[in-house]
C-alpha cells in the first residue's frame, strides 16, 4: 500500500475562513477617517498668492507703421515712434487671509544712445548718467507719480483678500517717444538750421508683478524686453516741411517674452525715474562738454 507524504495531507485540508463582517467594517472606518484627514490637510494648507495668481494670456508687440516726422515748426522737428503694448488678463483664485495686493507693471531703461547731431559744429545729447557710466543696471521709467508702477490707470489692479471668488483682471500698458529737437544749436541764440541727423536707440525691461503692499513681498509673473530704434536724417539746407528723412528702420523689432523672470534691480522700484534723471549735454567738436538741462532731482 502506498503511504502519501505529509505535504499531501497538508494540501487537502480546509482553508481559512474568510474575514468576518466586523473586519470590513473595521477598514472601511479607518479608510474612511485616513481621506477624511487627507482632504482638511489640503485644506489647512491653502496655495498662498504666490502660487495661486494665474496668468491667462498674455499679449505684447510694437505697432507696425514707422516712425513719422513733423516739420511743422520753425523752431523744433517733432517725431512720434510706433507704440510698444502689452496686455495680461489674470486670474486670481479666493484670497483666505486678510491682505492687499496690487498686480501691473513696472518698467526700466536699461540702455540709452540719443544724439542729435548738428553738422560739423557737435551734438546735443540726452544722456542718463549713472546708467551710462554704469553704476546702476537700469532705471525706473514709472510715470513718477505711483512708484514704482508704469501708471496707475489701466496699468494696475489690486485685489483686496479676503475673497470668496475667483477674480479676473486685465491690465494694460503702452509706450512710445514723442520729442522735440530743436533745428538750432541748443546753446546757440540762433535759430539757424543747423540739425543733420538724429539717432537713437533705447532698451526696455517691462514686468507684470503682483506686490502685497503691506509686506512688500514682489512677485514677478513675466517678462519682456523691448527696443527701439530710429535713425533720422536731416538736410537743414532743405525748405521747411522737406529736411527730415527716416532712414532706418521701417518697422521695430518685436518685443521678446522671456522663458524665465529676470529679477528687478532695486533702482527700477525708487525715485528718480529716467525723466527726471535724464541731462542733456551740448558736446562741442572743439571745447568742453556743457549740461544744458540738469536733471530734475
Amino acid at each position: 500500500m502506498m503511504i502519501l507524504p505529509a505535504v499531501s495531507m497538508r494540501l487537502s485540508s480546509s482553508p481559512p475562513p474568510p474575514p468576518s463582517p466586523e473586519f470590513w467594517a473595521l477598514l472601511w472606518i479607518v479608510l474612511q477617517f485616513s481621506a477624511m484627514g487627507c482632504i482638511q490637510s489640503i485644506k489647512c494648507k491653502p496655495k498662498s498668492f504666490r502660487d495661486s495668481v494665474i496668468v491667462l494670456e498674455l499679449n505684447t508687440s510694437i505697432d507696425s507703421n514707422p516712425t513719422s516726422i513733423d516739420e511743422a515748426s520753425s523752431v523744433v522737428l517733432r517725431y512720434r515712434t510706433p507704440h510698444f503694448r502689452a496686455q495680461a488678463r489674470l486670474l486670481v483664485p479666493p484670497v483666505a487671509a486678510k491682505e492687499t495686493w496690487t498686480i501691473g507693471w513696472i518698467q526700466a531703461c536699461n540702455h540709452m544712445v540719443f544724439y542729435n547731431t548738428y553738422g560739423d559744429k557737435g551734438m546735443s545729447s540726452w544722456e542718463l548718467p549713472d546708467l551710462r557710466d554704469g553704476k546702476i543696471q537700469a532705471i525706473s521709467d514709472s510715470d513718477g507719480v505711483n512708484y514704482p508702477w508704469y501708471g496707475n490707470t489701466t496699468e494696475t489692479c489690486t485685489v483686496i483678500g479676503p475673497t470668496k471668488k475667483d477674480s479676473k483682471f486685465t491690465v494694460s500698458m503702452n509706450d512710445n517717444f514723442y520729442p522735440s529737437v530743436t533745428w538750432g544749436v541748443p546753446v546757440s541764440d540762433s535759430n539757424v538750421p543747423l540739425l543733420s541727423s538724429i539717432q537713437r536707440d533705447q532698451s526696455f525691461t517691462t514686468w507684470l508683478v503682483a506686490i502685497n503692499q503691506a509686506t512688500s513681498e514682489t512677485v514677478v509673473l513675466r517678462t519682456i524686453r523691448w527696443r527701439m530704434q530710429l535713425h533720422i536724417q536731416v538736410d537743414p539746407e532743405n525748405p521747411l516741411g522737406q529736411r527730415a528723412v527716416l532712414k532706418e528702420p521701417v518697422a521695430q523689432e518685436q518685443p521678446q517674452i522671456l522663458g524665465k523672470n529676470e529679477p528687478i534691480p532695486p533702482n527700477a522700484m525708487v525715485k528718480p525715474n529716467a525723466n527726471d534723471a535724464q541731462v542733456l549735454m551740448w558736446r562741442p567738436k572743439k571745447g568742453d562738454p556743457v549740461v544744458v538741462i540738469p536733471p530734475k532731482y
